[in-house]
């Protein structure tokens, strides 16, 4: 086998206009296609982010919540590289989203921090 990328993220949202304007209007995705499949009653929201497609956002009628705490088995978070963490952290804070003090990766001495969307899916923002 070999992976030549990672092709897209898969996000299934409780309400879907609110996870729409938050992932185009707060993060600044770019809708590449948007589809309402009347059999599913389910959209799916097709976003890029500097031309490249990342995320399918779905919404499907009462989906189960997401354990985020304690952390469970699966996926954890999505993380994002960010030029200037101060501005996107206080950028976000302006829209009153919650986020997390920064850190620094003792690894990479890199800084960063955690916020969650409208159904609490962590998200990363990592200084690059």
């Amino acid at each position: 086998m070999q992976i030549e990328s990672l092709h897209h993220i898969a996000i299934i949202c409780s309400d879907y206009e609110r996870s729409k304007f938050f992932y185009t209007e707060i993060l600044g995705f770019r809708i590449e296609n948007e589809v309402f499949r009347a059999d599913r009653s389910s959209y799916k929201l097709d976003l890029s982010l500097n031309g490249q497609y990342l995320i399918e956002l779905f919404s499907f009628p009462d989906p189960p919540g997401r354990v985020s705490r304690p952390e469970a088995t699966g996926l954890r978070h999505i993380a994002f590289g960010v030029k200037d963490i101060q501005k996107e952290v206080d950028f976000l804070k302006s829209k009153d989203i919650v986020v997390e003090a920064i850190r620094v990766d003792r690894h990479t001495n890199r800084k960063f921090t955690f916020f969650n969307d409208p159904d609490n899916l962590p998200i990363e923002l990592y200084e690059i």
